[in-house]
């Protein structure tokens, strides 16, 4: 999953970006609202984490504008104000959920896995498409019909969870760039072709029906014919 960090607290940031890639999260970060609601608008994140005291525009603007704009993607709000009123106000402008600051690193990355679940669509932490489960804590990937299993790297990980979140859906080479490797990078599109074919190799180690198919001219989706 990837997620948008918009907190304007240098410390509190590099800690919590330390904190999320350890826990095999894609992030990237902002420090300002108006930076972070252009790259909320770009739809490559599966959640926002959201100070409210932020310059330029602050959390509260930021997700109301986010919500005017049909924009469904979970907002976390990061507050230092434990007032009910608050609390109140950052739901009510759009928020999924909230944390107090300072908060204990466990009780946030609880509320990121509950969004996360409600994200992809699981309840257990498992994705399955076709013949294959993914478990998206440990990062194994089994085939269900054989029971064998293998672990796959971080990026081989957000590639299949990318491609079954979107159940098979043809995804292009640009969106599957920007969601796996972000703005920042200069990863180019041969990334995607070198670790779709690692992906691939996973895949038919553990004899899964379920492929990686290549879109002449556009990109990938994963499809399981049934024989």
């Amino acid at each position: 999953m990837r997620i948008l960090l918009v907190e304007d607290e240098k410390r509190m940031a590099q800690a919590l970006c330390e904190i999320l890639r350890l826990e095999n999260y894609e992030v990237d970060h902002y420090d300002n609202g108006i930076d972070g609601l252009a790259a909320i608008e770009s739809h490559i994140y599966d959640i926002v984490i959201l100070d409210v005291m932020l310059p330029g525009m602050n959390g509260y603007e930021v997700a109301k504008t986010v919500r005017r704009k049909g924009i469904t993607t979970p907002i976390l709000m990061l507050t230092a104000k434990a007032e009910l009123d608050d609390k109140v106000m950052g739901l009510d402008s759009g928020a999924d959920d909230y944390v107090t600051k300072p908060f204990m690193t466990r009780e946030l990355l609880a509320r990121i896995r509950a969004l996360g679940r409600r994200t992809l669509g699981t309840t257990d932490g498992m994705l399955s498409f076709g013949d294959i489960m993914l478990d998206t804590t440990t990062l194994m990937l089994s085939c269900v019909t054989n029971g064998q299993s293998v672990r796959l790297s971080e990026k081989e990980y957000h590639i299949l969870e990318y491609l079954i979140a979107n159940g098979g859906q043809v995804l292009t080479r640009e969106q599957l760039a920007l969601k796996i490797w972000g703005f920042e990078s200069e990863a180019e599109y041969n990334n995607v072709e070198v670790y779709m074919s690692f992906t691939r190799k996973k895949l038919a180690f553990v004899e899964a029906k379920t492929e990686i198919k290549a879109v002449r001219g556009i990109g990938y989706e994963l499809r399981h014919d049934d024989v």
